[in-house]
This record gives structure tokens, sequence and C-alpha cells, in this order.
């Protein structure tokens, strides 16, 4: 037997719909008010929503609209409105049957069973859109993954389609799943890699500021501050294109100060006091970079984005430890030791060496790394001496350089895009 809940007032304000739907063979679930329609309709499950409406008014096709939305069903009502525009709300809001003056008994059954048809021809209409949609939609979601895959690892179409092809198998997910798998991790890869060059700004800044106060490496010094200074605003502006404004638009806000004054501190003149000043404000943007950079680390998608941050933090720490020894020498009342971050930097490195994601690449960069380090090292305990702050100006670079291209690979990583 069919199920029906009557949404209707009691007799004498209508008709006595449950005695006319059982006498039609209908098996009532229930009658609620039209303020109940949506809880009880969920509650009883029922095949066919008759409800008895003479004056219909917005709470009705509200409540329509979340019961076809939250749990569809057939839907038929009665009315005396002849409004033509409620007829249209009526369709809008997933109503099959709006029968205007038309109550009879005799008539139920004819329209019950005409409005159960027209739903079920709905529902078939909706799930072949829906269907459509959906294939269209992972048709563009790999159309733009491998579009990124072809970019990062300089691929053609056909491999870049094997890739994704191989993954969904490996993963055992539909292609458009791990494609978006692909593009989601790709923009956290970015934001990553973004947030921790700012890391590392906020301490090669200062690295290259005391290089100029004690003399050491002027015309060089100089220049690479004048980059520092332009990849600092060409990362926030990255920044705003690959991260969320409403996820992470404070954080960045908070950083983006203090770099602001930062970087105004560039303008005056060189001198150990300002030094002092910039080394506060280094560590300061030190300090809103890091809770950047793990804010999107924690929202990314997998174990791999743990990789791009940390080989992204190894060209922080470089430029730490050579910023903290410069620092230990010329202002010795500040806090410049490089011992903790000259730790951690030891750790990140054996943590990237032992890696199963490694190629004949990766392995060099990670041995020039190795060897450029122990240079960091000579120059670390000669802080206080031309030749010690000459090896540090030299080591703190190609550090860099090495693990801006780790990272770079890290990132475009296939095993890490899909998880």
């Amino acid at each position: 037997m069919t199920k029906v809940l009557v949404v209707a007032p009691p007799p004498p304000q209508a008709p006595d719909l449950v005695s006319d739907l059982v006498a039609q063979g209908f098996a009532v679930e229930g009658r609620c008010e039209g303020s109940d329609m949506v809880r009880e309709a969920i509650r009883l499950s029922p095949d066919v929503l008759v409800l008895w409406e003479p004056h219909p008014g917005p709470a009705l096709f509200e409540n329509a609209q979340v019961l076809c939305t939250a749990a569809p069903m057939a839907t038929l009502v009665f009315t005396a409105d002849v409004h033509a525009e409620w007829m249209d709300r009526a369709l809008d809001a997933g109503i099959d049957g709006w029968e205007v003056n038309g109550y009879g008994v005799e008539r139920l059954r004819p329209l019950i069973q005409l409005t159960l048809s027209r739903w079920r021809r709905n529902l078939r209409a909706r799930e072949e859109r829906n269907s459509l949609q959906q294939r269209y939609e992972e048709r563009r979601l790999v159309e733009r993954a491998k579009g990124l895959l072809m970019s990062t690892r300089r691929i053609d179409e056909d491999e870049a389609f094997r890739l994704l092809r191989s993954a969904s198998m490996h993963a055992k997910l539909r292609l458009g799943q791990v494609s978006r798998r692909v593009i989601d991790s790709a923009r956290f890869a970015e934001g990553i890699n973004r947030a921790g060059r700012l890391r590392m700004l906020s301490q090669r800044i200062v690295k290259l500021y005391a290089l100029l106060v004690a003399g050491v490496e002027q015309a060089s010094s100089r220049a690479l501050l004048a980059h520092s200074r332009q990849q600092g605003e060409a990362i926030f502006a990255a920044l705003e294109k690959c991260l969320s404004r409403p996820t992470f638009g404070d954080l960045i806000d908070a950083s983006a100060a203090v770099w602001s004054q930062l970087r105004s501190m560039l303008d005056g003149p060189v001198n150990l006091q300002t030094l002092g000043r910039m080394h506060e404000l280094g560590e300061e943007l030190l300090q809103q970079a890091e809770r950047l950079t793990a804010a999107v680390a924690s929202a990314g998608l997998g174990a791999g984005m743990q990789v791009i941050n940390v080989s992204g933090r190894q060209r922080m720490l470089a430029q730490r430890v050579a910023k903290q020894a410069l620092i230990g020498s010329l202002l010795p009342q500040s806090s410049g030791d490089a011992a903790p971050a000259t730790q951690a930097f030891e750790q990140g490195l054996s943590y990237l060496v032992e890696l199963p994601l490694s190629t004949a690449a990766i392995r060099d960069d990670l041995a020039r790394a190795r060897a450029a380090w122990e240079q960091m090292l000579q120059g670390v305990a000669q802080a206080g001496q031309p030749a010690g702050q000459v090896a540090l100006a030299g080591a703190s670079e190609e550090l860099l350089e090495i693990f801006d291209r780790l990272t770079g690979t890290y990132e475009h990583s296939m095993q890490l895009l899909t998880g």
C-alpha cells in the first residue's frame, strides 16, 4: 500500500483527508500541521505527502524546498489559491501536484498516482542531470590536474594522464577524485613553500644587514638585500592568490604588519643600534611566518605536506644559524645562540636523507647540502673573524639555493601531490 502523510488541520477546518484516503486504499501514516511537516515527513518517510493549504504562504514553499533537498518525496497540494506565481514557486520547491479547487474523494487515487509518476520522472531527470554535471566536473578537474602535472613535471599530455590513471588505480579512487586531490595538494604545497620562504626571509634579511654592519661582502649583501625585499613583496601577493583569505587572512595580515616594519628599516642608516631592532623584528616575523606555515601544512592533504615543510624550513634554519652567529659576535648582549638552530638543521637534514622519496638529483643535492653545511659550521666557529663571516655568507647562500631547489622538487613530486 502507498504510505501517505497528511498535512492539514483537523475537520471541520479541512476535509477529513485521513478517512477519505483510507477509504481509497491508502495507508495513512499520520497527520500533522504545516509547521511540523518537515520533522514528521523525515520521521515517517511516507511515499507521498498530501497537503491541504487553501491559502499558501512562503512557509509552505520553504518547507517543501527543505524536504526536496533533505528527503525528496512526492508532494500533492490541494489549494484554493489561483495565483500563477504560487504555481511557479510550487514547481521550484519540488511540489509535484498543485490542485486548485480540485478536491474530491473519487479523485484522490488518480491524483496521487499521477503525483507519484511525475515525482519518479522528475527524480530520474534530476539524477541524469546530476550525473551529467558530475561527469563534466570530473572532466574539468582532470584537465586542470593534467595541466598542473604537465607544467610542473615538464611532461606531455599523454604522460600526465597516465600518471593520473595510475594514481587512481593505486588509490582505488575515481579519476576525478584523484585529480581534485592533485589540485588541492598543489595549492597547499605552493602555500607552504611561499610561507616557508617568508620564514627564510625573516632571517636572511637580518643576516645580510649584519654582514653590512660587519663590513663584509658589502656589494653582494646590498644586492641580496634588495632582492630579498622584492621577494617578500612577491610572496605576499602570491599568498593572497593561493590561500583562502577567510581561512588564513588573519595570519597573512599579522605577518604583513611585521614585514612592513622590517622593510621600512632597510631605508635607514646601517649601524649596530638599527641591527638590534632588525634582529627583534626578524624574530617577530619568524614567529608569525611559522604560525602561518604550520596552519597551511596542517590544512594540507597527506604526509607529503610535512616533507615540503621540513625541506622549506631548512632554508630558514641555514639563514638563522648564520644570522645568530653574526649577531652573537656583533651584539654580545643579544640572544645570538646558534646551537638550537644548528641542531634543528641537522635533524631536518637526517630526515630528508632517510626519506624513501628519492631520485639521483635529490641525492646529489642532499650531498651538496652536507658539504655546504660543513663549511657553515667552520664559519660559525670563526664568526668573530672576517674569514668566518665570509664563510657564513657563502655557505648560507649556497644552502638556500640547494634547499630552494629541493623544496621545489618535493612540491612538484607526484607522490606528494597524490598523498
